[in-house]
């Protein structure tokens, strides 16, 4: 390999590098709420699905305390599981197509995605 297709190898496998980061999870997040009061399991739920549809996320119930969350744009898709109750709630990585995951990390995008996610369900829960 000639001095110069080596280097283009190279910054191609530094630049790809750059974009992959550790797999963002929020685990255990407190729920606050304007009022301080407790919500309801129906509010927290109606919270979640809001802040998730308000930014694009395909909100699905899964079950009492379980939602999903899929978020596609152009070739890429997320999938996220939501456990939350009364008290606190966790989004965990579970699936993506395009986003290079691999040994726990993946594209720097979906990170920011889930942080959008977590911000505006944090939002939602102080108009509680």
């Amino acid at each position: 390999m000639t001095k110069f297709k080596w280097l283009l190898v190279f910054f191609a496998g530094l630049l790809a590098a750059c974009s992959a980061a550790p797999i963002y999870n929020v685990k255990g997040s407190p729920i606050t709420t304007a009022s301080g009061k407790a919500p309801t399991m129906q509010q927290v739920q109606s919270a979640i699905l809001q802040a998730g549809t308000s930014l694009g996320w395909q909100m699905s119930n899964e079950k009492p305390g379980k939602m999903t969350g899929r978020l596609a744009l152009r070739t890429h898709q997320a999938v996220v599981d939501i456990d939350y109750d009364t008290k606190q709630y966790n989004i965990t990585y579970r699936d993506s197509v395009d986003l290079n995951a691999k040994d726990g990390m993946i594209h720097k995008n979906y990170n920011s995605w889930v942080q959008n996610l977590d911000n505006r369900i944090r939002a939602q829960f102080n108009l509680i």
